[in-house]
């Protein structure tokens, strides 16, 4: 554990230092379209899950866009309360941020009478990946307790190549990603053995 909280640190300081680094110009140019090997392996129809990125966060709402005019469902991450388990909710129209609520965390989520959803793809954040596919979290478990409950859902990371790392401790409980995209790179897809 503390060598994990020794990384979340490290890298959240390099994630901070990259993004405050990118001119503005750049960065609203990166993550508008998923590259295709990501595409090929959504299903027509997929619902996908996307979470609302903070400032140092890769940013989701270019592909929740991209996938809204391929006619996939939306949802986002909701929290009842700070101690309550995350699930999902349907997110109408990622053109339309300003209907969301701010969340227990902070985070913006949907209202409390959007549908209950399950994503069947869902991109996942985090703060440190490898190249195949094992990825440090924010360290609330979250994530990762929502994907054990549904093994079947397709998990891929959004991140900065900042923040990949050579290795990371793991843990029974950590789910790979199947695939991890970044601004340059495509990793993946990994092979899903704890799937």
């Amino acid at each position: 554990m503390e060598a994990k909280t020794v990384l979340r640190e490290r890298f959240r300081q390099e994630r901070r230092d990259h993004v405050a680094a990118q001119p503005d110009r750049i960065r609203a140019l990166l993550f508008h379209r998923p590259p295709a090997p990501l595409t090929a392996m959504i299903p027509a129809g997929a619902t996908i899950g996307v979470y609302a990125a903070t400032d140092a966060e890769a940013p989701t709402m270019g592909y929740a866009r991209y996938f809204h005019e391929q006619g996939h469902p939306l949802a986002l991450p909701r929290f009842a309360g700070g101690a309550e388990a995350m699930h999902f909710a349907t997110f109408a129209d990622p053109y339309q941020e300003d209907a969301l609520v701010e969340g227990p965390f902070g985070i913006r989520q949907p209202a409390a009478d959007a549908e209950t959803v399950v994503p069947d793809a869902l991109f996942v954040p985090l703060v440190a990946f490898t190249d195949d596919g094992a990825r440090l979290g924010q360290g609330g478990g979250h994530y990762d307790r929502w994907l054990a409950g549904h093994p079947d859902v397709l998990p891929i990371g959004m991140a900065w190549d900042v923040q990949q790392a050579g290795t990371l401790p793991t843990e029974p409980h950590d789910r790979l990603m199947a695939a991890i995209v970044t601004p340059t790179r495509f990793h993946g897809p990994f092979a899903r053995e704890n799937a």
